[in-house]
């Protein structure tokens, strides 16, 4: 006959509370790694969402907006002598394109009215109230750093005196970012940096004279181009400012731009 300790069940206490305990833990801990595991792919979607997927709609929208500006345009008649500056169109409306060398032989990029995330999600916007290209005071235009298209991902690649082109109906007009083109010091007699750093409260980067009152008179014709810094982040803001370099080239005149835009 077995023995009493052989054969008797394991006690209430353990039946009810020991095994199931480890399995609670068990399905817990698998349950966890699961849920990591699926916020790990949701994220990663995320990413390639917002770094490739939106690139690709901010690229097809860029092509439409050419396509619709350069039709208007070459529905105008030429103009010799020197470029206009365009009315003020209305929000969402495409009416420029910029064009940096230094960002690549062929960067170009279709400028909006508006700096929403409607006007953003498709290219640079044009800050309403700002100067028009050409104007004295500052045309001021902001563009993501980082998807959609990601217009200013290498804003900070920008040197003192490089030239930032302005294209609109009739020609071209030429801003050179501030600085010392010598030494590559950003610092600029006129007291406007050619590059800096600010906080997204820091609105008078795009006053009529950069970092001046925004009420107050412009001391020239500037260029302010803004973005997120840094890259992947809000925090703060890339600013490049830049100066008008002459009075501008008309399309009539010089057909394929002015020299600015094959320079080294």
């Amino acid at each position: 006959m077995a023995s009493p300790s052989a054969t008797a069940p394991p006690p209430t206490e353990w039946r009810r509370y020991g095994r199931p305990r480890r399995d609670r833990w068990r399905t817990l801990v698998s349950g966890l790694g699961q849920t990591l595991v699926t916020a790990g792919l949701v994220l990663l979607l995320f990413v390639v969402y917002e770094l490739y997927v939106t690139d690709l709609f901010a690229a097809r929208e860029q092509d439409r907006l050419a396509d619709e500006l350069r039709t208007g345009w070459n529905a105008d008649a030429p103009v010799v002598g020197v470029p206009t500056s365009p009315a003020e169109p209305g929000v969402g409306e495409p009416f420029a394109v910029l064009h940096v060398p230094r960002l690549g032989e062929d960067w170009s990029r279709v400028v909006l009215e508006g700096t929403t995330e409607d006007q953003l999600s498709q290219g640079p916007g044009h800050y309403v109230g700002t100067a028009m290209p050409g104007q004295q005071g500052n045309l001021a235009i902001a563009g993501h750093r980082v998807g959609r298209g990601s217009p200013f991902l290498d804003l900070d690649a920008l040197r003192p005196g490089d030239p930032i082109v302005v294209e609109v109906a009739d020609g071209w007009f030429t801003y050179r970012v501030l600085g010392d083109e010598a030494t590559g010091d950003f610092a600029d007699p006129s007291g406007i940096p050619g590059q800096q750093i600010v906080t997204p409260a820091d609105v008078d980067v795009i006053a009529p004279t950069p970092g001046g009152p925004a009420d107050a008179a412009p001391t020239g014709a500037y260029l302010t181009l803004t973005t997120c810094h840094p890259r992947y982040s809000a925090r703060q803001r890339l600013i490049v400012h830049a100066v008008l370099d002459g009075p501008g080239v008309a399309r009539a005149d010089s057909p394929d731009g002015p020299p600015a835009l094959t320079e080294d």
